[in-house]
């Protein structure tokens, strides 16, 4: 039995509570030991969906000290998460921290030469991977359905951020501004598909319709809502993000492609829809101005992953997660998204947001340092 305690019991925190009672359901397998939130109204709300007399705790510090658990979900505002991280890390407990893993480059650092030769793993919540349409791309990419990747692409168009506990993600400073809290996932994405690092990036962004006139104890609201950013790769690749956070007309809200020079692919999101296409099935235009070729010989069909007992928000991606998760709990394998790679994806976010105010590409190594 995997016992469990989360600290962060807002919104994500409570969709982890809610995959965990999926996941395990009456099996006894595994179960919810505590929880921690600073926030009262939080403390409730997650009182309300556990047994009776599970603990409900104020300070997370107390409930490292009172043991009993074997991992620890953590689900706290961005800010917090390198010192709650770092205080989990003194234990032998495995962790699953939410993204972005830390809001600074150099808090991630620290963390990492931290967690050296620990025995519990540390996952980093990048979950996006396992939304079923999207992990079919993947599975796809890189079996060769599409030859050599050259291109990557991820559009996101959405509503704006949602409300928090004391309106903490209307702030850069407790973000890690929106390319890192919001497309750290992204980044992910790209240097996963594309199996490299993430070389250089030039973006261009800005605060254009969101939060404009969103005052919170003196301070203005200085959330970014829209950006274009290239990232190059190591091989020459180079992938794109269109974000547009003030887009709620939008059918699917994500879509993400991957051009080879075989073949494309594309998912798109909330519709679970796979598209993949071969150059060689295209098949020969008469002329220039004959455009009746266009998507012929396109596979197009939905995608979804039946063993998966709870959607919640993420298409079912974190409850995918979870049990992968859990797997490498009991078999002792490592974790499949790594404290290294969480930190990679904070530093292409940081890169971006440097491009944005400077106007100038910016190269990753200026941000974050080799790592071993």
């Amino acid at each position: 039995m995997i016992r469990y305690a989360i600290v962060g019991c807002g919104s994500m925190g409570r969709e982890h509570i809610e995959n965990l009672h999926a996941l395990w359901g009456a099996s006894g397998n595994g179960r919810i030991v505590a929880v921690a939130d600073t926030d009262a109204g939080s403390r409730a709300q997650a009182a309300a969906m556990l047994e009776p007399g599970t603990p409900v705790l104020a300070d997370h510090r107390e409930l490292l000290d009172r043991g009993g658990f074997d991992a620890v979900v953590i689900a706290t505002p961005n800010h917090t998460h390198a010192a709650v991280l770092a205080d989990v890390l003194t234990t032998d407990a495995h962790v699953l921290v939410e993204k972005p893993l830390v809001t600074r480059v150099e808090d991630g650092l620290a963390l990492l030469k931290q967690a050296q030769s620990r025995k519990g793993i540390v996952w980093v919540a990048l979950e996006y991977r396992y939304m079923p349409p999207v992990a079919e791309l993947i599975r796809m990419t890189h079996g060769g359905a599409v030859g050599r990747v050259h291109q990557v692409a991820i559009r996101e168009h959405r509503e704006p951020f949602y409300q928090k506990v004391g309106h903490w993600n209307r702030f850069s400073a407790n973000t890690g501004g929106t390319l890192v809290e919001k497309c750290c996932h992204y980044f992910n994405l790209m240097e996963h598909i594309l199996g490299e690092p993430a070389v250089r990036v030039f973006a261009s962004g800005g605060q254009r319709v969101n939060h404009l006139d969103e005052v919170y104890d003196g301070r203005r609201s200085d959330i970014l809502d829209s950006a274009y950013a290239v990232i190059e790769h190591a091989s020459g690749a180079r992938a794109m993000l269109d974000l547009c956070m003030f887009a709620e007309g939008s059918i699917d809200k994500e879509h993400i492609v991957v051009v080879g020079d075989e073949g494309k692919l594309e998912s798109l999101l909330p519709a679970c829809t796979l598209r993949y296409g071969r150059r060689e099935d295209w098949g020969r235009r008469d002329g220039w101005n004959d455009t009746s070729g266009t998507g012929r010989g396109v596979d197009v069909r939905r995608i979804w992953d039946r063993t998966i007992r709870y959607q919640g928000a993420h298409f079912g991606a974190s409850y995918i997660e979870h049990a992968k998760f859990a797997q490498a709990i009991s078999a002792g394998s490592p974790s499949e998204i790594t404290l290294a790679e969480g930190l990679r994806a904070v530093a292409v976010g940081v890169a971006a947001h440097r491009s944005i105010e400077t106007g100038m590409p910016v190269a990753l190594a200026d941000v974050l340092p080799a790592l071993t």
